[in-house]
């Protein structure tokens, strides 16, 4: 099969976390190609996810780097699984890549944490307020564009109502319920939604007060997508350049200490229903 023009941040992870597996292994790229009878260059673009690679090949590849970890294996060889198109890649060539990629992690995480100041979570956001959101955009974005992004996120904030939904718990700082995008009556259409949203069995919100005083993470908003087995972890991370994505361990680490904070710091739930909708009604 040709190589891929533009890989997918998911088909680069599972090449990312082969190539982990076997520098793990301390071995080469040539043991690699002469196990699956490839030559080197192809292992390499395995490993960039911009050629795919069948289940059977991953699990001779995981057991001759003596990788023991039955469920990460097995976690890997479902990546490697040839599936039907996710509903994501009907927007592919409208709209930026790294939007897709978010919708795909959001798609197969098992639970998602959100950090945010400035702006309400994403799979929290009203259309109202994905529009607001939108007109803001430096380039500006078209009216068509911005439609799109506000029809894609609603299809997004599926992965909440499925038979089989993920658990979703968002640490919203005080600062972005108080920015009014679209004006007060699109910020309060958005807070209502918050505080309806949050009474959904999976979801959990909380806020952040002011009071809390400083905070890590310079502000940054953060999103943490639990995968099947811990290894399979990714931290997604806004900018103006639009999304990245980590998972090597130690920035795992930093990012989970900093959900921890803000856990610690944030009002309950209850308590984080009662302030959204006091603000609200002011």
């Amino acid at each position: 099969m040709p190589p891929r023009s533009v890989p997918s941040e998911r088909q680069k992870r599972l090449g990312a976390e082969l190539r982990r597996m076997r520098n793990d292994a301390d071995e080469s790229t040539e043991y690699a190609a002469r196990l699956l009878g490839l030559d080197r260059a192809k292992i390499s673009n395995i490993e960039a996810g911009v050629r795919t690679v069948t289940p059977e090949r991953v699990r001779t590849l995981a057991t001759n780097y003596g990788c023991n970890d039955e469920s990460y294996v097995e976690a890997l060889v479902a990546m490697a699984e040839p599936r039907p198109k996710g509903w994501w890649e009907t927007y592919r060539g409208q709209l930026p890549a790294g939007l897709l990629d978010i919708t795909e992690m959001e798609w197969h995480a098992t639970a998602v944490k959100a950090g945010v100041f400035l702006h309400a979570p994403g799979l929290l956001q009203t259309d109202g307020y994905v529009r607001a959101v939108g007109t803001a955009a430096l380039p500006p974005l078209s009216e068509h564009e911005i439609e799109l992004r506000v029809a894609m996120r609603m299809q997004r904030q599926q992965v909440l109502h499925r038979s089989d939904p993920i658990s979703y718990t968002a640490y919203i700082h005080e600062a972005a319920l108080r920015i009014e995008f679209g004006g007060m009556k699109v910020m309060r259409a958005q807070l209502h939604h918050l505080c309806e949203t949050s009474e959904l069995r999976n979801v959990d919100v909380r806020v952040v007060p002011f009071s809390s005083g400083a905070f890590p993470g310079a502000g940054q908003s953060l999103v943490y997508a639990a995968g099947v087995v811990p290894q399979l972890d990714t931290v997604q991370l806004d900018s103006a350049h639009g999304p990245g994505f980590t998972h090597a361990p130690a920035q795992l680490d930093k990012y989970r200490a900093q959900l921890d904070w803000m856990e610690a710091v944030s009002f309950s739930p209850a308590k984080s229903r009662d302030f959204i909708l006091a603000l609200a009604k002011a």
